[in-house]
């Protein structure tokens, strides 16, 4: 009886032996170089949207993640001053409402003034139409300098230069994260202040 338990023992504890592992990866040897390929994860595309390895679809996808992760860092900051009480002075309309009385969050779509969204809307699609644009066919995707502001980046040497794109592209991911989170912690009632 000893031995039958023991077997068991045995066993069961065997199912929780590690596997042995092939070396086997789902990423595609193409874009393990690019830019934003860290550890642990590597090249990580678990929809296989470049699986075919096309280079132009990458460039436009990382264009996309770009662009979204620069609008999530502005979201985060702004739901953080807001959510902190920092309001522009003076009038939002002029039927007396005032920023300070719009509240942050969700809650502000409603009670911003129609004429307020449409100034909103109007100023994105400028800014897409007319400001956000590679005019000159820029460095890499994302580079609207346009041959006319610097801020010292041809300063920068090569390496430097991959370093700071990789350190926008992880927190541009980062906010995208982020403001996903405050989200849904804003839909949830869970306040981000003590």
């Amino acid at each position: 009886m000893k031995f039958a338990v023991l077997a068991s023992l045995l066993a069961s504890a065997a199912a929780f032996a590690p596997a042995q592992k092939t070396a086997s990866t789902t990423s595609l040897k193409a874009f393990e170089n690019e830019v934003g390929v860290q550890q642990p994860l590597g090249f990580w595309d678990p929809l296989g949207l470049v699986a075919d390895g096309d280079q132009a679809r990458f460039d436009r996808l990382r264009f996309v993640e770009i662009k979204h992760g620069r609008i999530c860092m502005l979201a985060v900051a702004g739901y953080l001053t807001t959510e902190a009480g920092i309001r522009l002075p003076g009038l939002i309309s002029y039927d007396g409402t005032s920023f300070a009385d719009i509240p942050s969050g969700f809650d502000a779509l409603s009670a911003v003034p129609a004429a307020g969204i449409t100034q909103i809307l109007a100023f994105i699609g400028f800014l897409e139409i007319a400001v956000m644009r590679d005019r000159v066919g820029g460095e890499f995707p994302g580079d609207f300098r346009n041959n006319f502001i610097d801020f010292g980046w041809n300063t920068f040497s090569d390496q430097k230069k991959l370093e700071k794109r990789a350190i926008e592209l992880n927190n541009g991911r980062a906010a995208q994260m982020g403001i996903l989170a405050l989200m849904v912690h804003e839909k949830m009632g869970v306040s981000i202040l003590p």
